[in-house]
């Protein structure tokens, strides 16, 4: 009788224990493989996309990402709102002190958003809302941010370290990207001295870049830039004309058929280059320094993204 209710026991312990195991199987898997959407997003949830200049207005994309075994069953409605705090958080936390580096809440002026509402149709993996941008006037110089979050949805779960995107606005145009540059590589004449080096290019606009006057250090201070920075424009027919960025006196000088104010793409056999040759006179601390220059870069004309 003794033996009867030991093996009675065991049965029984078993039997809980296999209850329980599968308690916790199926809680597992409900878990690991649950429906979860986020919006897509790199590094602190920043998501950088580049707007070219030479468009009036170009769109950028929000786009948002579905997670799970299964497909969803329903639709996934998501409002989104803007949150300047995120700024202000992204802001303390990268740069603490360090103000003139802050990055901006992009104005109102600058894009649009139709539809507050994105929407992860059912059975879908994602889904994207459109975003306007209008790019021109904006400084390569700045850092231009739109806040977005998610405010409310339907169906489902919001990854909440995914639930926020930072897009950050980038200007380009055929010539130069802007924050870190485009690098020309240089050649010419200073003064009678022969120069060489690299010069960085940023976009201004449409047909506009900004570099530094001769053989100028370049430095990302706003100071020095008003003070030695030219800006270069292409006409419709690759002429230059050439005039100060702020304060520096500059004169274009024409007629130098080695350097004749112009832009041009050429190709030596094996690559492509963008060209600018450039000769003109500038005067800084008293002292005028005459300048004959090119600047080439290397590019793929098959690759339509290469700046």
């Amino acid at each position: 009788m003794k033996n009867i209710i030991i093996n009675k026991n065991i049965l029984f312990t078993i039997m809980l224990v296999g209850l329980l195991s599968c308690d916790r199987d199926e809680v597992f898997e409900r878990e690991q493989y649950k429906n979860v959407f986020a919006l897509i997003s790199g590094t602190d949830n920043v998501f950088t996309r580049f707007h070219d200049l030479r468009e009036n207005e170009s769109i950028g994309y929000l786009s948002a990402s579905c997670g799970g075994t299964n497909p969803t069953q329903n639709d996934i409605i998501a409002t989104i709102v803007e949150d300047s705090s995120l700024v202000d958080n992204y802001n303390k936390l990268s740069f603490d002190v360090e103000y003139d580096k802050y990055a901006h809440h992009l104005s109102k002026s600058k894009y649009s958003i139709n539809s507050s509402q994105l929407i992860i149709p059912s059975g879908e993996t994602g889904a994207t809302l459109p975003i306007n941008i209008r790019p021109e006037g904006l400084s390569p110089d700045s850092v231009y941010l739109i806040p977005l979050k998610v405010d409310a949805h339907d169906n489902y779960e919001v990854n909440s370290e995914k639930s926020y995107v930072l897009y950050r606005v980038r200007i380009k145009n055929f010539y130069a990207r802007d924050s870190e540059g485009t690098t020309y590589n240089l050649i010419g004449n200073q003064n009678g001295v022969n120069i060489f080096g690299t010069k960085i290019m940023h976009p201004l606009g449409a047909n506009k870049v900004r570099v530094m006057a001769g053989a100028e250090t370049f430095k990302s201070d706003i100071k020095v830039l008003e003070e030695l920075a030219i800006v270069i424009e292409v006409d419709e027919n690759n002429n230059l004309k050439i005039s100060p960025y702020a304060n520096l006196q500059v004169t274009q000088v024409d007629g130098d058929s080695d350097y004749p104010n112009i832009f041009k793409i050429e190709f030596d056999g094996y690559r492509y280059y963008k060209t600018f040759l450039l000769r003109y006179d500038y005067t800084y601390n008293n002292q005028t320094i005459q300048i004959s220059e090119e600047m080439r870069y290397n590019f793929n004309p098959k690759d339509e993204d290469e700046l």
